[in-house]
């Protein structure tokens, strides 16, 4: 009886533009303004996730570029075609989430991966993650609408449809790209001040119980904050404080006696500073928050998981008279299952047989490695896929736990593996080519369900958009592969690097403690305790999690961003807003983007020098005690503007 209500209710749904009438959507424009976006996007994402370990959603600024584009320049650009160049520009930031969170780890793992094997793990990730979330759009995005609210995606149509305001909004991104950007080549390319700033306390007054509390000062960490507001940021500064102000104290005060070590530190606790103490047993236990926090978002998806499953395999029956009737709407034709099943099987055979001549060996046969992968990415990716696509539908695609979902596939894959006696290098590895494949579909199942709900709402063709995403996935696959080992190269990876990729760390540090036998499980399960403590007060624990795995340099400044978003919302009078977000996307693309030009100058090398070097660029900074003060001064003094300019650029209503 509820499902009935709801096919009529949303019957009787009109989008902004209706399904009798069909205006430019599909055009040639689109889609070229839509691959430099997701390009751009793509490759700034691939730079921030590897800084701090989350990209940020790409659709309302590719939107509002869009329209600053078709509609300021071109001046006759339809609010469907806007729709059709951010659902392609926003791939790329998707795209990039669930390449930097694994790719690295692979590098960690010790294989070396060529541009060519990353394109290819990344289009074969997304377009399982694209073909998976089809049948589930009628379901998830038609009969839910008014339960599932999908934040981006209705926050992007709403921008689509007052497109008229596309230039003006478009000048405060472009504004804050510039900020972020300058600040970003005055602080890492000519090093007049500090990035990260630190300071040590000493607790009880006994020298060895101290921590370190610290910040990173780069704009895209103040950007990250706005965007994710007040509550998400409050909740990760929460386990970045209980790990550095409580977990690290209370581990030196209690470890100060013991003469041997404690693994899996190999120095006694005496020996160790609040750094090494964090990665030797803090952050196992934020990874088994993480994990915990994963699971719980499973279980309370369970039964959306069943009820979508279902639906899906009614959609592949024969329609009905009454369903083929629907099906001649504009706003309900979907790519037909048919063709759903095609490319699903012919992605599957391209993945069993990269898998089978790419990851085999001596010790384990390519065709059973080939057969277990693909029963492995298909149970996985289909239960993953499906709570992706429904999580983003509550909290949005920034908050969504693709890490815990990641993470949850790479222990059980792990696992699965080790008991099958393959635990030489090459299991290690297909271990992780499994959790990558699985990772980039959950992310590009989240993404094309925002923007199938965007579509919804203002009225686009269901498979135009469903085509577009595969488009818009495959020129930033090319570019975040060459980006990735250009950042590689100039930046480094990992713990003691400018870029910590620390979702990778974690996902290389799970696979090399079960192969290796040596996990930390007692530190993973205290992580777990934890995070149900949090879980039984009420709140929703991922977000604290990840505060308590990252280090606290990342989770201070996003702290700042969010309270930024909580003055701003007082000043303002506004829940939401929208100009500050804005400006906020601006900043993390402008700091984002620079890095990697920065990374490019110096890479290039020409008549024996570095372009960096003769342009006199990462000079030394000089000491003079004061190094920490006046790049905490900097960066107060960037937040500063930030609300200036938020508070003083007036925009027409709406």
């Amino acid at each position: 009886m509820q499902n009935s209500q709801s096919e009529i209710s949303n019957q009787q749904f009109c989008p902004y533009i209706p399904p009798e009438q069909t205006i430019k959507e599909f055009s040639i424009r689109a889609i070229i303004l839509g691959i430099i976006l997701a390009v751009v996007f793509g490759a700034a994402n691939a730079y921030v996730g590897l800084k701090v370990g989350m990209t940020v959603s790409a659709s309302i600024p590719a939107a509002v570029i869009s329209m600053a584009v078709l509609r300021g320049v071109f001046k006759n650009g339809t609010v469907l075609e806007n729709n059709m160049v951010q659902a392609i520009g926003s791939s790329g930031e998707s795209l990039a989430a669930g390449v930097i969170f694994t790719i690295p780890a692979l590098i960690f793992l010790g294989f070396s991966p060529s541009i060519l094997e990353i394109f290819i793990l990344s289009a074969l990730g997304g377009f399982l993650g694209i073909l998976f979330m089809i049948p589930l759009r009628n379901y998830l995005i038609v009969r839910e609408h008014g339960k599932l609210p999908y934040p981006e995606g209705t926050a992007c149509a709403q921008i689509l449809i007052a497109g008229e305001m596309g230039g003006t909004k478009a000048l405060t991104v472009f504004f804050g790209l510039a900020i972020g950007g300058v600040y970003k080549f005055l602080m890492k390319g000519f090093g007049l001040w500090k990035d990260e700033v630190f300071t040590s306390i000493k607790l009880n007054n006994q020298p060895h119980v101290q921590t370190i509390i610290s910040a990173d000062t780069s704009p895209v960490l103040l950007g990250v904050g706005y965007i994710i507001g007040p509550r998400i940021a409050a909740l990760m500064f929460a386990g970045a404080f209980m790990g550095w102000l409580v977990l690290i104290p209370v581990i030196q005060y209690i470890g100060t006696g013991f003469t041997s070590p404690i693994p899996p530190a190999n120095q006694p606790i005496a020996q160790l500073g609040a750094t090494d103490l964090w990665k030797n047993y803090i952050r196992y236990i934020g990874a088994g928050a993480v994990l915990l926090g994963g699971v719980v978002s499973l279980l309370k998806a369970l039964p959306i998981i069943i009820k979508s499953i279902k639906h899906s395999i009614h959609s592949s029956k024969p329609a009905t008279q009454q369903s083929s009737v629907k099906s001649r709407l504009r706003t309900e034709i979907d790519i037909p299952m048919k063709w759903v099943l095609i490319l699903s099987l012919i992605v599957i055979a391209i993945t069993f047989a990269y898998i089978m001549l790419t990851k085999g060996g001596s010790d384990i046969s390519p065709w059973s490695m080939g057969i277990v992968s693909i029963i492995l990415i298909l149970v996985f990716g289909t239960i993953f896929i499906t709570v992706a696509s429904q999580i983003v539908g509550i909290v949005g695609s920034s908050s969504s736990p693709v890490s815990g979902m990641t993470i949850t596939t790479l222990i059980a894959t792990a696992l699965v593996i080790v008991a099958l006696g393959w635990t030489g290098f090459n299991g290690k590895i297909l271990a992780m080519t499994i959790g990558a494949i699985v990772c980039i579909a959950i992310c590009m199942a989240g993404d094309i369900s925002q923007d199938l709900k965007t579509g919804f709402l203002v009225g686009s063709t269901p498979y135009k958009l469903q085509i577009a995403e595969f488009i818009g996935l495959l020129a930033p696959a090319i570019v975040i592969a060459g980006v990735l080992l250009l950042l590689q190269n100039t930046y480094g990876f990992g713990e003691g690097k400018e870029l910590k990729a620390p979702q990778a760390t974690l996902m290389a540090m799970i696979v090399n403690g079960i192969f290796g036998g040596h996990l930390p499980w007692i530190l993973i399960i205290i992580g777990m305790f934890i995070g149900i403590v949090v879980e039984l007060l009420g709140i929703s624990s991922l977000p604290f999690a990840i505060g308590l795995y990252l280090p606290f340099s990342l989770s201070a400044p996003i702290m700042m961003g969010g309270a930024l978003a909580w003055v701003v919302g007082l000043l303002s009078k506004q829940k939401e807003n929208e100009k500050g977000i804005l400006f906020a996307s601006g900043l993390v693309a402008g700091d984002a983007l620079m890095g990697i030009i920065i990374a490019l100058l110096a890479s290039v090398t020409i008549g024996g020098t570095t372009i960096a070097n003769s342009l006199l660029l990462r000079k030394e900074i000089p000491e003079t005690g004061l190094e920490n003060l006046i790049g905490f001064g900097i960066f107060i003094a960037l937040s500063l503007i930030f609300i200036l300019v938020v508070r003083t650029r007036k925009e027409n209503p709406n």
